[in-house]
């Protein structure tokens, strides 16, 4: 097929034509080893004045995300659909394949093959037939390198492909110095690593996968020939977008041209030609809403990953730098997606609530002592696809509902907030065996009118009064979430202690109303340790994991390393741990956290739980967790944790808070967690919990004086209004 020329191009080679002829017919009587070292004192110009990008190259190459095996593939970002490799990875068969079918003397030449040139040029000029190149190998990589350098400006790129005589003779002057400085092969791989080959595919490994799905070392004679045809006119050879006929046809040609130079015997060649044209197209994922197919749910993990990645100062200045760097930049990204527990939780997700109910399970698993977020499910598909009905958020969308941001405050946690209340007091010097009195209803300092109240007081109650309240202590009072009995208790530390001590293990107010009482009324958000602030399963996953790992807090991160396309390391995604408890203290609450689940605390206080099941579930395995539930059982919450693992689990409405989820589903928010947790431990050596100290155990059941409840009515230095009802006008 004649490809047509533009009058500018046609008036360009009659010009380098009759500048070059006379040198042709002078070169032509050359021998070989003169003709070279003419070539190379012709290119007038030395590597070391060559533009970076060609003693550098920095074409864009796509990033590739893998699961914490460093094999499962979770998907791939990039502008270029472009991977370099080296050398030794392309079959031998392309490599004589490109060198037939686009410059047949590369390995004789120094960088501008003058006969080949004016050849060309003169053929050119009658025209008539196909238009010639001439251009070496290496003069089109200096042109390919020149056009997608990152660091030109647009203009600079679009100047590299002008039909100018300067820029035909700038391109022969650094292909001469190229070919002074590197060896043959090193141009030969450069050049396969960049070139196009349609499809979007850039570059010789993108290019094997887009058609044959296989890496480039396994391509054959006839597939070799055929993506080595596809480069002198890409989008008209391709066999996927293009003529299939023509792309048979340039193959052809690419393996006689193979024969002629002896790469192949011409057997060889006939025996390839009659192989019929199999393609295996595999279109390369891109992006975190092209996640591997059957994996949409991993889209969540990836979109955290991205935001995480966005926020890294290694792999940008601003922003913009950095989503470019993982669009171009060739990284290697391990993460901490465990695809095993993934699995789990994403099936114990849907399990809950299928993929159409307006109610969600998001679950978070984290892994104590790293901060490594093993796995983040949700019972919806992480997908840009319109929403039947007008439904918001479901089945599809692109919302941190595991992990929060954006749009997304968190939900209310209930009474997992207890554990900020306990690990308060066991800081303060308060022990285990602490005593309470805890009665049905707890009048406390905090005005407030309505039914909540008692005499003008905010009065909480505890939900079963036959089986909650009476004497607790730090055991039973968690096991059996006695609102009454931690009410009382954070009065005795301190609201803002508490507060301060859920923000010290990572818990993250997203909502304005949260951040406001935090910040300026900490001290007097009495029910806070009921778990009315708005959290994630991320967040409270890696509170507990926090306690897991004895008082050592580490940031949430999602990968296990990043590599650059050299091949260096890049230093991010290391563990960023800092002890924020006392080792004895996070020990002490662990001990009393044994109790919800259904095991006992060695030492022996615990007497009932919310959560007993998961003991089953877990087959005696050292476990420990809480239940929370909101108020009007609004949400249900499960976290459990054992030293390897921690999970946690909220079932809530993302689009309306006023939907209760309803307390039968608390059951299945305890198994679904319990059955994540199994999955993460299976396998792995069962660790035992180490007790605390006898100081911080205290003397339990050692009779105690009652303390009374307080008899106290608002005074005028108190807001006239509740406090929590302060609270709940702030969030609307």
């Amino acid at each position: 097929m004649a490809a047509s020329r533009s009058p500018l191009s046609r008036l360009f080679t009659v010009l380098l034509a009759g500048l070059l002829a006379g040198l042709a017919l002078a070169v032509a009587a050359l021998p070989g080893n003169l003709l070279l070292g003419f070539a190379a004192r012709s290119a007038i110009g030395t590597y070391a004045a060559l533009p970076d990008a060609l003693r550098t190259p920095a074409t864009p190459q796509r990033s590739y995300l893998y699961a914490n095996d460093g094999k499962t593939l979770i998907t791939t970002f990039y502008d270029v659909n472009r991977t370099d490799v080296p050398l030794a990875d392309i079959a031998p068969v392309m490599r004589q394949a490109i060198v037939a079918a686009e410059d047949r003397r590369f390995y004789s030449h120094g960088g501008a093959d003058l006969r080949g040139l004016a050849r060309a040029l003169v053929s050119n000029v009658k025209g008539g037939g196909t238009e010639q190149g001439g251009s070496t190998l290496t003069m089109q990589y200096v042109r390919n390198v020149l056009k997608t350098d990152p660091t030109r400006t647009a203009e600079e790129r679009a100047a590299a492909t002008d039909p100018t005589i300067p820029r035909k003779i700038q391109e022969i002057r650094y292909a001469g110095a190229l070919e002074q400085s590197l060896g043959k092969d090193e141009i030969l791989n450069r050049y396969l690593n960049i070139a196009y080959f349609g499809s979007n595919a850039y570059g010789i490994a993108a290019a094997s996968q887009r058609y044959f799905g296989k890496p480039p070392a396994q391509l054959t004679l006839a597939e070799s020939a055929l993506l080595a045809g596809l480069v002198q006119s890409p989008d008209a050879y391709s066999p996927i977008d293009g003529n299939k006929d023509d792309a048979l046809a340039r193959r052809s040609y690419v393996l006689d041209s193979m024969a002629e130079t002896g790469a192949i015997t011409a057997g060889q060649a006939a025996q390839a030609k009659a192989e019929p044209l199999t393609l295996h197209p595999t279109a390369q994922p891109n992006g975190c809403t092209a996640v591997a197919q059957g994996h949409d749910d991993w889209g969540y993990f990836c979109d955290y990953l991205r935001r995480w990645w966005v926020a890294q100062p290694a792999f940008g200045a601003t922003v913009p730098e950095r989503e470019q760097a993982l669009r171009s930049g060739g990284y290697t990204v391990v993460t901490s997606l465990d695809p095993q527990i993934q699995a789990t939780a994403q099936q114990q997700a849907t399990k809950v609530y299928g993929y159409d109910n307006k109610r969600a399970l998001p679950i978070a698993a984290v892994q104590p002592g790293t901060g490594q977020v093993l796995a983040m499910a949700v019972n919806r598909h992480y997908s840009l696809a319109d929403n039947p009905g007008g439904q918001a958020n479901y089945p599809n969308t692109v919302n941190p509902l595991i992990s929060g941001g954006a749009s997304v405050d968190g939900y209310q946690a209930g009474s997992t907030f207890k554990l900020f209340t306990m690990l308060a007091a066991l800081e303060s010097g308060r022990t285990l065996s602490t005593g309470f009195d805890a009665p049905a209803k707890l009048p406390t300092r905090y005005a407030a009118e309505g039914p909540g109240s008692c005499d003008g007081t905010w009065c909480p109650a505890n939900a079963n009064p036959d089986w909650m309240d009476g004497y607790r202590m730090m055991w039973d009072g968690f096991g059996r979430s006695v609102n009454t009995y931690f009410v009382w208790l954070a009065e005795q530390v301190g609201q803002d202690k508490v507060v301060e001590m859920a923000q010290r293990l990572g818990i993250t107010f997203r909502a304005d109303a949260d951040a406001a009482f935090a910040k300026d009324d900490a001290a007097n958000w009495g029910s806070f340790t009921l778990g009315v602030a708005a959290t994630t399963p991320l967040d409270l996953a890696n509170a507990y994991a926090t306690v897991a790992a004895e008082g050592t807090y580490c940031t949430p991160v999602p990968v296990v390393s990043v590599t650059a396309a050299n091949g260096d390391k890049v230093p991010v995604g290391q563990p960023a741990c800092k002890r924020v408890l006392d080792a004895d203290v996070a020990r002490a609450a662990t001990d009393a956290a044994r109790c919800p689940v259904g095991q006992q605390s060695p030492y022996g206080q615990c007497n009932g739980g919310t959560a007993t099941g998961v003991n089953d579930i877990l087959d005696g395995r050292p476990v420990a967790g809480k239940t929370g539930s909101s108020e009007q059982n609004s949400t249900e919450t499960f976290v459990g944790f054992t030293p390897q693992v921690a999970v946690a689990g909220i079932a809530a409405n993302p689009d309306d808070p006023t939907d209760s989820v309803g307390s039968a589903v608390q059951a299945k928010v305890i198994d679904a967690v319990a059955r994540v947790i199994a999955t993460a431990v299976k396998g792995q050596p069962e660790k035992a919990f180490v007790a605390p100290s006898r100081e911080l155990a205290g003397e339990p059941r050692r009779p105690v004086e009652r303390v009374p409840v307080p008899d106290r009515r608002p005074t005028r230095e108190d807001d006239p209004r509740s406090l929590l009802q302060r609270w709940l006008d702030r969030r609307g």
